[in-house]
């Protein structure tokens, strides 16, 4: 799926020059260039140029254009994300054998900034996906990766990730739902709650408990839709993150495999940290496409908006602000492309740095969007303007793969361990 790129369209146009308004509609923002400080090509390969072409085209002909409807009407875009596997982005870190892309982790960040000026809601449930498809490729066994990882990587199926209970959310490790083994099966009982996907999706991979209290006693399975005792709560109503639903998993006497576990009995929770790590790098690169679409938003209305007979872009006030949110961007792209570097390469530093920028990604990213909005005045809080959306759908990175306090115990118990 490397070859994806080379059918790129030569200078397609960024995603957020389309920003939508209420129906489709599209801002009418000047045709300008980026300003090479803030640049997301810059320092890239050629290779890495041209799937970024790609994943921009994509945002601005595919996603952009309805991320508004798709928003007010809470439509999961099972259509257009198909079409983004066409282009490899299914399983963008999967291997090629069973139908990936094999690109890099970084490579993968790239991508998931790109598309997330299109709509970050999507890009996000996407990176949830990919995530998925990439724990059964790396840690299922070869039966396992060439059921699973094929449809998963076409999207001809969805995946969602089951961690967080209604009782364990930062200390996943206390998590309740069980597994008794019976012969060759597994019977679940239990619960999940805030699942990306829930419902609207085809599997589902669940940390369990099959074994004592703690981390060792828990394991991972994959649960496809339509198993009986399989059921799901009512769609949550939620701030952001309207295009991908969002539901409790439900789990009464489910019996699964005992062949659809992934890795060993107690394996599971340290599955799913290893997978997090890889979430965290995603999501704070949905959170960079957000605050660079935001900040060029932003630029565009500084420029068109005039009061007191000048153009706001003539207020120095407002210049240092905008001058801060490009810096912070430039930080934060930084920060998440090092992390993302060390993890490809399984450093020992890997998972501290993939915290770290998570926390600093996505706390920077919201500031940013929340001031561009800002800059709009009254407009902002409209929702014709885009800039409201990416504030709504980038508020609940700080939450999510791990909450930002979370974050800051992971880097303070490595410094004070070190």
């Amino acid at each position: 799926r490397r070859g994806a790129a080379s059918s790129a369209p030569s200078g397609a146009a960024m995603a957020w020059r389309a920003a939508p308004r209420r129906l489709g509609a599209v801002l009418p923002l000047r045709r300008r260039g980026i300003a090479s400080c803030i640049d997301p090509s810059a320092g890239l390969t050629e290779e890495q140029k041209e799937f970024q072409k790609v994943a921009l085209d994509f945002a601005t002909k595919e996603m952009a254009p309805h991320m508004a409807e798709w928003d007010e009407k809470e439509i999961f875009p099972v259509e257009t994300m198909r079409k983004a596997a066409q282009l490899g982005f299914g399983g963008i870190y999967v291997k090629p054998d069973v139908g990936g892309s094999g690109l890099s982790r970084l490579d993968t960040s790239i991508i998931f900034e790109a598309l997330s000026t299109g709509c970050t809601s999507t890009t996000a449930y996407m990176s949830i996906h990919n995530m998925c498809a990439w724990m059964i490729d790396t840690f299922g066994n070869e039966e396992q990766r060439r059921r699973f990882c094929p449809s998963l990587c076409s999207m001809e199926k969805f995946a969602s990730y089951c961690l967080t209970e209604p009782g364990s959310g930062s200390d996943a490790a206390s998590l309740l739902t069980s597994a008794k083994r019976k012969g060759d099966t597994y019977v679940l009982n239990g619960s999940k709650a805030f699942i990306s996907g829930g419902g609207d999706t085809d599997l589902y991979l669940v940390m369990c408990r099959t074994g004592g209290p703690g981390p060792k006693g828990i394991s991972c399975v994959v649960l496809e839709k339509g198993t009986p005792g399989l059921s799901f709560g009512k769609k949550e109503k939620k701030v952001g993150w309207n295009s991908q639903p969002t539901r409790a998993v439900i789990f009464e006497d489910c019996v699964v495999p005992v062949g659809n576990r992934l890795g060993a009995e107690g394996q599971g929770f340290s599955i799913a940290m290893k997978g997090l790590n890889g979430g965290r790098i995603n999501i704070a690169s949905c959170s960079l496409g957000a605050a660079h679409a935001s900040v060029l938003l932003a630029q565009e209305h500084l420029t068109v908006r005039k009061q007191f007979g000048e153009p706001l872009a003539n207020n120095q006030y407002l210049q240092f602000r905008l001058a801060e949110m490009a810096t912070r961007l430039v930080a934060a792209r930084l920060m998440v492309r090092s992390a993302a570097r060390a993890l490809q390469e399984e450093r020992e530093d890997a998972a501290v740095l993939c915290s770290m920028a998570k926390l600093f990604a996505t706390d920077e990213c919201f500031a940013i969007c929340n001031q561009a909005l800002q800059m709009h005045g009254g407009y902002g809080y409209l929702k014709d303007y885009a800039v409201q959306q990416f504030v709504r759908d980038i508020r609940v990175h700080q939450i999510l793969e791990g909450t930002n306090e979370v974050m800051r115990m992971i880097v303070a118990r490595n410094l004070l361990q070190g």
